[in-house]
């Protein structure tokens, strides 16, 4: 992926702006005033008798749609507002995708994929065309001087998303292709169209009514702890699990949540069932894990199971149904999944399904004494292409019913949400994801780097972000690892560790031991590279670099003050300084900074 000199990071833009075609509150106002068109399933406009009632509260935007008629009608979609020939090709933006692995960015004209999987091209969800589909949030930059936030702020039952093109940009939902019946109507999901200077104040201002709309579940503080995948994969074992617990124990037991991240269960869905794994026990293994201090935890995928599981050759009625009335194959319509597939999709909406969800989760709660849940897999909870059980019910009804099942069932047990659909998930996760999975390779580093700090407004707000694992072993120069752990530290969100830690040296051992606890606040980056960020916590003041570039780089630090220089992970002194420092930083390279005030 080619550096992008525009990205934004805490609200800051990049440089370099043009003239423009338009200004912030002329393309508002043209999005406010523009006419309303709903689209039927066959893709027509729909008849006059379906009315379009938009009620604008300042920022804030209720939709609903009514049929005024006397015959019932599908609707495919509704375009509530379109503001054309206004912004620059040229204008900067950002915005997020239906499910987490997709973010873009780029100018109007040429958008640009953040990560490796896109909600059209790998997700196969259908957008129109000449136009790109983006989800949820949609962040505009014309100018240096202003920029324009567009969001929804709830997601209760309907997708919201926005079509841009190099000229155009429509507010849209989905309306999946939905019976509105005469009388009836449909209640949408706010719109929020804010401008101002300050990205972060844009940004609490969002964030705070997305709370309104669906109140943050409560855990005090990011989680860490350990995770088996990025060093064992799914063939670990329990003696994998035990060595790397005895020394968490000896060396470093502020990593509180072990993680048996995969591997166990003989099919996907039968997650109480034990595979030859952990000699066909995984109760004994979370069991130790409680016996010795730690907290255990497990990953799931709730949502999918594969053909030859008990789920499905015992409960085929469970499943999302295809246009024949059989079980859907995912990968009909989507991506069909990693292993053990094509995948199936049991189907929120059923009721038996929700009662199988919260007793596999109370047992789990209960009975095996896991208090932290990954949740993988949960876009597939929300499929798109199928038909359900409660055939009036979106899919985002269908996502959310299955989680509100397992929320009851887990009770007070850590819920991350990983692989799924993101403001589906609002209120119904403690932590979430918030990039691709990490490897040890600069290009991951990197890539998941920038997917992480574009999501780290959200950490605290919304959620706890998960920035993925922090990985210190490996093939991998260590000015590279450097890199890594300075931008997780400074996403200020979860933090477990990827290694196999009986393998670590005493110096990595030092970066993730000064790593703990995170910060639970991101740093606010100064510049439109991420170069140069910025956060309080316990320590001090402290100051992240990162160079991203392949050669070294001097990169100047302003102070308000003098102060004593020290790096955080090493405690070495490098000097008193004030009004400012110059630090070279080999290429690819990352710093933490403990900033003292000196009298």
């Amino acid at each position: 992926m080619k550096k992008m000199s525009w990205l934004l990071t805490t609200g800051l833009l990049w440089h370099a702006f043009t003239t423009l075609a338009g200004t912030p509150a002329q393309f508002v106002q043209a999005l406010k005033s523009s006419a309303a068109v709903v689209y039927t399933s066959n893709g027509s406009i729909a008849p006059d008798d379906i009315k379009v009632i938009r009620n604008w509260k300042n920022d804030r935007c209720e939709i609903r749609i009514v049929n005024t008629g006397s015959t019932a009608v599908r609707l495919k979609e509704v375009v509530t507002g379109v503001a054309g020939k206004i912004l620059l090709p040229s204008t900067p933006f950002y915005a997020e995708g239906f499910q987490m692995l997709t973010q873009t960015a780029g100018t109007l004209a040429h958008p640009e994929t953040l990560g490796n999987y896109t909600d059209a091209g790998h997700y196969k969800i259908p957008q129109p065309d000449g136009y790109l589909a983006v989800y949820n949030l949609l962040r505009l930059y014309p100018s240096k001087e202003e920029q324009v936030l567009l969001g929804y702020t709830s997601s209760r039952r309907f997708v919201g998303k926005f079509y841009i093109s190099a000229d155009t940009i429509k507010t849209v939902t989905d309306l999946e292709n939905l019976e509105l019946v005469p009388g009836a109507d449909f209640k949408l999901e706010e719109l929020m169209v804010i401008t101002g200077k300050d990205g972060n104040a844009l940004l609490d201002r969002f964030a705070a009514r997305i709370q309104e709309q669906h109140p943050r579940l409560e855990f005090k503080q990011p989680p860490t702890g350990w995770c088996s995948w990025y060093c064992f994969g799914p063939k670990v074992t329990a003696q994998n699990i035990y060595d790397n617990l005895d020394y968490i124990k000896s060396n470093i037991p502020a990593l509180k949540y072990i993680q048996v991240d995969d591997g166990y269960q003989p099919h996907m869905g039968d997650w109480l069932e034990s595979g030859n794994s952990f000699g066909g026990n995984v109760q004994q293994v979370l069991k130790t894990i409680r016996e010795k201090g730690f907290e255990p935890a497990i990953w799931v995928a709730p949502f999918i199971c594969d053909s030859n599981s008990t789920i499905y050759k015992n409960h085929k009625d469970w499943l999302v149904k295809d246009a024949s009335g059989a079980p859907l194959r995912s990968d009909l319509v989507t991506f069909g999944g990693w292993r053990l597939k094509p995948w199936y999709v049991l189907d929120g909406t059923h009721p038996a399904v929700q009662q199988h969800l919260e007793q596999l989760f109370r047992t789990m709660r209960n009975d095996w004494g896991v208090t932290y849940f990954k949740l993988d897999a949960n876009f597939w909870g929300a499929i798109h292409g199928g038909n359900f059980y409660d055939a009036r019910a979106t899919r985002v009804e269908a996502y959310r019913r299955g989680m509100e099942a397992i929320l009851k069932g887990s009770r007070d047990a850590f819920i991350l949400g990983c692989n799924h659909p993101l403001w589906p998930s609002l209120g119904l996760v403690h932590g979430s994801r918030s990039s691709m999975d990490i490897k040890r390779s600069w290009p991951v580093f990197e890539r998941s780097g920038r997917e992480n700090l574009y999501r780290a407004w959200q950490n605290g707000r919304l959620w706890w972000n998960d920035p993925d694992c922090l990985v210190l072993t490996g093939n991998m120069p260590g000015n590279e690892f450097n890199f890594h752990a300075a931008l997780l530290y400074a996403t200020g969100g979860m933090l477990l560790s990827g290694d196999d830690l009986t393998k670590i040296s005493l110096e990595r051992l030092n970066v993730l031991k000064k790593a703990l606890p995170p910060t639970a606040k991101a740093a606010a980056f100064e510049g439109a590279d991420f170069e140069i960020g910025r956060v309080t916590t316990d320590a001090g003041k402290q100051v992240i670099l990162l160079n991203w570039q392949s050669s070294s780089k001097k990169i100047t630090v302003k102070l308000d003050r003098s102060y004593k220089v020290s790096d955080y992970w090493t405690g070495a002194d490098l000097g008193t300084h004030n009004g400012s420092f110059v630090m070279e930083l080999a290429g690819h390279d990352g710093r933490v900074l403990l900033l003292t005030p000196k009298k």
